[in-house]
C-alpha cells in the first residue's frame, strides 16, 4: 500500500504575514473527514495521519472565519483545494491567500 505525509502553509498576501489560527480540515474522496488542525504562528500544519493511503483528498481552509477575525470582508468563506496522493512521499500544498484571490501548488 502506497503511503505519504501531508503538510501545508498558508501565507496572508494583503497583510504579508503567515496566516496563523486558520482552521483546516482533510477530507478523503468520500468526504469524510480524516484530520482536522489549525495553522501554527508560521502558518504550518502538518495534518492527518503520519502516512496517507494512496487516494484523492481535500483540504478545506476556513478563510472567512480567518479574515472576519481581522474585519476583513472576503468573497471566499473557504477553499478547498483536491489533490491526488499516488506515490510515498511527503506532500505540501501550500496556500497564498487574499481576500479576492488565493494560488497554491505542489510544494517539496
Amino acid at each position: 500500500m502506497t503511503m505519504a505525509h501531508l503538510t501545508t502553509h498558508i501565507l496572508d498576501a494583503t497583510a504579508g504575514t503567515p496566516a496563523a489560527g486558520v482552521s483546516v480540515t482533510l477530507t478523503d474522496a468520500a468526504g469524510a473527514v480524516v484530520a482536522t488542525g489549525d495553522t501554527d504562528d508560521d502558518g504550518r500544519l502538518a495534518l492527518g495521519p503520519d502516512v496517507l493511503p494512496a487516494g484523492d483528498y481535500a483540504l478545506r481552509f476556513a478563510t472567512g472565519t480567518y479574515f472576519a477575525g481581522r474585519s476583513v470582508a472576503t468573497f471566499y468563506p473557504r477553499v478547498e483545494i483536491a489533490f491526488t496522493v499516488e506515490a510515498a512521499a511527503h506532500y505540501h500544498v501550500p496556500l497564498l491567500l487574499s481576500p479576492f484571490a488565493y494560488s497554491t501548488y505542489r510544494g517539496s
